[in-house]
């Protein structure tokens, strides 16, 4: 350790005279002893011989630093010193390492500080260079996998190997992939963009190279931007289908696949159509009321009606599995996944469901709060989002189902007559309302209790000129029906960049199919 008092160096009038007086201390030399010793000695008189001597002087004051100690001749130095390293040599691991230990403790800081600069890059290892060397790219390649784009940019900035790890891996083909699996909006863009034929393949020579999907990555990135822009904006092109016709009023209620249409009439019946040549395949008898609402799976079609009951039928067979008397109203609404269902009805409640299968079905809970009738519900993992004749819309958390401490976590307001219909994703909320107006509403904002009630509308779409009916939406596009004859087609993916304004409704081209 230093000789020199800590007081002493601390006593200077400034940082600059304390750091010269460090540096001084660090030069100051040791005089060695000269003993003639057997050589059985030598190695203790030479851990001895590294302290310093008690015979250094040392003049501190609020000028420079002067030191002096006696040093033998360079000549000397060099021979201890390579009689030193000849003896550290002899010695085992662990005796080496307690040797410098004792070494590093009788040093002081600044000299650690010079030790730890040369022992820093000693330290470090570059083993994505290291591994291929070893006939290990394979583990070189799932480390960088797992960085996202930014960082990936970086690590092929780093040196030609790493460029290369990244290239010979595909690691850009491979974030993208990862993307698309796990993001539906990169799903989407794949299939509409037609560049998911190049993912998930194995290497062939059917596929283009790293730097392709390099270049296609930020491109991907554009096109996302420009969609989010597109839906805060209102930008968007719009199909509209006129589906004009004496009976198009008396369907309240559909769902569809690539091979059926399964339809709820005002005539109390369910029919089935085939989509291809859109015949009627089967007619479902049994309520005695209008069929307002209904969904299917693979297994099961379940519909509510005005007559307050729901049912269950089998999708192949039409049977009748179940029958649920709940509501004092009509079932205006419903919706099922994962083995729970909810309903909502006239009579201002919602009424949660467990679905053990088609003929086990028993009430859970029943909510209560919107002060009219409840004519749509939707429901995730996480939320319930419901509307009401009443012009607003809640968004509940699911604990309320499944516990007593559930709450209302927010009612948006914005609509002037009844909400009729409403979806929801992780991002946004869209409803649709008796004035013939499409709400987009931010999700992550509703859910934060300090964001103003003036920012939870993103946009407000107006081109329906009656009540609107049902709606669907997802990443690209709107899908809207309404009491006008009319569907309409929202599409914020395929937007012409004509200037469009960001006013209330943007100018559009309007395709009109017939039906």
């Amino acid at each position: 350790m230093c000789s020199v008092p800590r007081s002493l160096w601390l006593g200077c009038s400034s940082v600059a005279e304390s750091l010269c007086a460090l540096r001084c201390l660090q030069s100051i030399p040791s005089t060695r002893a000269h003993n003639q010793n057997t050589s059985g000695m030598e190695s203790q008189n030479l851990v001895d011989d590294l302290s310093p001597k008690k015979n250094t002087v040392l003049k501190l004051s609020n000028g420079p630093v002067v030191g002096s100690r006696k040093r033998p001749s360079e000549g000397n130095y060099e021979k201890e010193k390579e009689h030193c390293i000849a003896l550290f040599d002899q010695w085992s691991e662990a005796e080496q390492v307690e040797f410098v230990e004792r070494l590093i403790s009788r040093m002081c800081h600044y000299q650690h500080g010079h030790i730890n600069s040369y022992l820093k890059p000693m330290l470090q290892r570059d083993f994505i260079t290291a591994l291929p060397a070893q006939g290990l790219d394979h583990i070189a390649e799932n480390i960088l996998s797992f960085l996202d784009a930014r960082s990936l940019c970086a690590a092929e900035l780093v040196c030609k190997e790493w460029q290369r790890v990244i290239s010979e891996g595909m690691l850009w083909k491979k974030l993208i992939e990862r993307m698309v699996r796990t993001d539906p909006l990169w799903k989407g863009l794949s299939e509409r963009h037609q560049w998911e034929k190049y993912l998930f393949k194995n290497r062939t020579s059917e596929i283009p190279p790293n730097s392709y999907y390099h270049s296609l990555y930020p491109k991907i990135i554009q096109d996302i931007e420009t969609i989010e822009a597109n839906w805060r904006c209102g930008r968007h092109n719009l199909q509209r289908i006129q589906c004009r016709s004496e009976n198009s009023k008396g369907v309240y209620c559909l769902q569809y696949d690539d091979d059926k249409i399964i339809s709820g009439l005002r005539d109390n019946s369910i029919k089935i159509w085939d989509k291809q040549t859109l015949e009627c395949l089967k007619i479902l008898t049994g309520h005695t009321g209008s069929v307002l609402c209904l969904q299917y799976d693979e297994r099961v079609i379940v519909t509510g009606s005005s007559d307050s009951t729901v049912r269950v039928w089998e999708v192949t067979t039409g049977e009748v599995l179940n029958t649920l008397i709940h509501h004092n109203e009509a079932v205006l609404h419903l919706r099922f996944a994962n083995g729970l269902m909810v309903t909502c009805s006239k009579d201002r409640s919602i009424a949660v469901w467990d679905m053990a299968s088609p003929t086990d079905i028993s009430l859970r809970r029943v909510l209560v709060g919107h002060r009219a009738a409840v004519n749509v519900v939707d429901f995730d993992d996480k939320y319930i989002v419901s509307a009401s004749g009443d012009r607003t819309i809640k968004v509940t958390t699911v604990r309320e189902i499944t516990t007593d401490c559930g709450a209302c976590l927010r009612v948006l307001e914005g609509h002037e007559e009844l909400v009729r219909c409403i979806r929801f994703d992780n991002k946004r909320i869209v409803s649709g309302a008796y004035d013939g107006k499409i709400k987009v509403w931010d999700l992550q904002a509703a859910l934060d209790p300090r964001a103003p009630a003036s920012t939870l509308c993103l946009r407000t779409l107006v081109e329906h000129s009656g009540r609107v009916f049902r709606l669907q939406f997802d990443e690209f596009q709107i899908i809207s029906s309404s009491h006008d004859d009319t569907i309409l087609i929202w599409d914020f993916l395929n937007v012409s960049t004509n200037g469009q304004s960001e006013g209330r409704s943007p100018s559009r081209t309007y395709t009109y199919i017939s039906r």
